[in-house]
């Protein structure tokens, strides 16, 4: 195949191959995307505009959203003003964001990608308190440091595996690395498999903004308590040779020098013994005269 291009000197955006060759994003994701990230500087528009200017259907911008937001390039905060009016802030990034990176960038924090282009907020409601709130925690708790290796990554394959089921959790391979940990922390204390996916995915709300902050906040919130502290079982004792008649190897139990055989060969004898002992008649001169 030939290829012939010639690069503009004007009026043009860079764009990620990464975008481009995304093998999760649709059409209509990247196109979203990068119709978004080529309009001029101050210019704040809603993701919502720029999908009727570039010609993308309702049901075809929902997806392409969802999409945007599972895979990092797209952010969304519900805000209240002093007026107590609310509001939806968006943030287009053409690189992956998490969220607490995101919210640096929000709250002014010089960013270490290209300045991402900041959505118009839509038409506030009044008294109306945002849903799904439940995940945005501007100040995660540090991973934990304790758990095996093994335990994160198989609490990470856990976290791929709801991420992949429930639509409402579509996790980036970022969101999954950073996560891995206390998911594994809750292996680490007990937890099954099962366990956390029913953590994670009772009772989620029907939209669901930002699905990495939302795990976060299941995962630290409803963490198992630390199982109680149980000594570990005594060392076996070692192998030795019995004493007795029958010169076999045992594992004793405690001190004992004979095998079980042989304790009871030695009981039984005792007690015939102790039998034959007690039929003995007493000396002549004790019994009596007839």
């Amino acid at each position: 195949m030939l290829r012939h291009a010639i690069a503009p000197e004007r009026f043009f955006t860079q764009v990620p191959n990464e975008i481009i060759r995304h093998p999760r994003l649709s059409a209509a994701a990247v196109r979203l995307l990068t119709w978004q990230l080529s309009l001029p500087d101050g210019v704040k528009q809603p993701l919502s505009e720029t999908a009727r200017d570039a010609g993308i259907k309702k049901t075809a911008f929902i997806n392409a959203k969802r999409q945007l937001i599972a895979e990092g390039y797209v952010h969304e905060w519900r805000r209240q003003d002093e007026g107590g009016r609310w509001g939806t802030t968006q943030m287009v990034s053409n690189v992956v964001l998490t969220d607490e990176e995101a919210l640096a960038l929000r709250d002014g924090s010089r960013p270490t990608a290209p300045e991402p282009a900041v959505g118009e907020p839509t038409t506030p409601s009044v008294g109306h308190h945002p849903t799904n709130t439940e995940g945005k925690k501007e100040n995660p708790p540090s991973q934990p440091s304790h758990v095996p290796e093994p335990l994160i990554e198989r609490g990470g394959m856990i976290l791929a595996s709801v991420s992949h089921k429930e639509r409402r959790l579509r996790l980036t391979g970022r969101d999954i690395q950073h996560l891995a940990a206390l998911a594994g922390e809750w292996l680490l204390r007990g937890a099954t498999a099962k366990d956390l996916r029913e953590a994670l995915t009772d009772g989620l709300p029907d939209r669901v903004h930002s699905p990495a902050a939302l795990a976060r906040n299941r995962l630290t919130r409803k963490m198992p308590d630390v199982p109680p502290f149980t000594a570990p079982a005594p060392a076996p004792q070692s192998l030795r040779t019995c004493a007795g008649t029958c010169d076999r190897v045992f594992r004793p139990v405690a001190d004992e020098t004979k095998c079980r055989d042989c304790r009871l060969d030695d009981a039984e004898a005792a007690q015939a013994q102790r039998l034959r002992g007690a039929a003995t008649y007493p000396p002549d001169s004790a019994r009596p005269a007839f």
